[in-house]
């Protein structure tokens, strides 16, 4: 296990700018998840740790040891790849005990850091297979397997649920959290998802645009956003936000009175965000019913206010039908002010 430091890290290709002075801390034993859209450069940060990207200008620490100039293979880490990235005409005995064979390793050791993995993934059945034999889910956890044997400071993933279904992903993450569990590893998980992120991260840095928006425990950054890019990021459903002004406590929205219990100046221009759970059926804010989305467990419904959709989320079944009039209550304690300007958190 080790500590990973970036400071100041800055990486631009070409003209282009992809990453202004990141500066991060992750903690021994840890799992940090870098969350962001497509283009953030989180992919970059992480490519850049494992030593497959120059470092434009900064540092990066492995467990106290500036790695900037190593090569990949001496520092001490193991990547897991959206595509799995393993040998077709290799059982997956041989995958997995691939990278210890290029170190020359005993055959003994081999074989008993394979065994091992295969015992922790349940892939003690499958070691004779080749990848094609196999589903995604179990080439996902041979890629895995082909990390732990290895037994690095640090586990590197990069967007590597993305090609499983829906229903596998979800297994894969319980997978995943219930390794980092019982190994311990200090772990850097990248992803566009989410979800993913907040299942699964001791912390989450969200990244925009080459930056990091907010760092902060899954239920910090969901209670308490920074900004507007974070509180419409984390969160699924999204957030509602929408424009309004503050006067006498409240705000002025949508033609109706908006609770809060934020503050802001008299009259000052905000956005009022509150999310899809955060509303009670009460005396409130008028709305018709718009679309009505029963999912099981909870009912979602697409309501128009003052011309504008937003999303309301209620537990269990709904009797509301799209063109029905109700009544919403939003939770004061749970709504978000923002300034309009900048979008910071007031």
């Amino acid at each position: 296990m080790a500590t990973v430091v970036f400071d100041s890290i800055f990486k631009s290709f070409g003209s282009t700018k992809v990453l202004h002075g990141i500066s991060l801390d992750i903690a021994n034993g840890e799992f940090m998840v870098l969350v962001g859209p497509s283009g953030c450069g989180k992919s970059t940060l992480l490519r850049m740790l494992a030593g497959l990207e120059d470092i434009g200008g900064g540092t990066i620490a492995i467990d106290g040891r500036v790695v900037n100039d190593l090569d990949s293979k001496d520092r001490d880490i193991a990547m897991v790849f959206q595509s799995y990235a393993l040998y077709p005409h290799m059982t997956v005995g041989e995958n997995m005990g691939f990278s210890l064979r290029l170190r020359n390793d005993e055959r003994k050791r081999i074989e008993d850091r394979v065994a091992h993995a295969a015992r922790i993934l349940n892939l003690e059945p499958y070691l004779k297979r080749y990848p094609r034999e196999l589903s995604g889910g179990q080439r996902q956890r041979v890629a895995m397997g082909r990390a732990i044997v290895r037994d690095p400071k640090v586990f590197l993933f990069d967007e590597p649920l993305s090609n499983l279904d829906a229903k596998l992903r979800v297994a894969m993450r319980a997978e995943i959290k219930a390794l980092h569990q019982r190994l311990k590893t200090t772990t850097v998980y990248v992803t566009h998802d989410q979800v993913e992120a907040m299942t699964m991260a001791d912390r989450i840095a969200v990244m925009n645009d080459g930056r990091i928006e907010q760092l902060g425990r899954p239920l910090e950054l969901y209670d308490r956003p920074a900004n507007l890019f974070v509180a419409q990021f984390i969160g699924s459903p999204a957030m509602n936000v929408f424009d309004g002004t503050y006067r006498n406590g409240a705000v002025e929205a949508l033609g109706a009175r908006w609770p809060c219990s934020a503050k802001a100046h008299e009259g000052q221009p905000v956005k009022y965000g509150i999310r899809p759970v955060h509303f009670d059926f009460g005396s409130g804010v008028e709305a018709e019913v718009v679309v009505v989305e029963p999912m099981g467990a909870e009912t979602e419904l697409v309501v128009k206010i003052g011309g504008q959709s937003l999303t309301v989320a209620t537990h269990g079944r709904s009797p509301a039908a799209p063109g029905d009039r109700i009544s919403l209550a939003p939770n004061a304690k749970h709504a978000h002010l923002f300034d309009a300007a900048s979008g910071a958190r007031l």
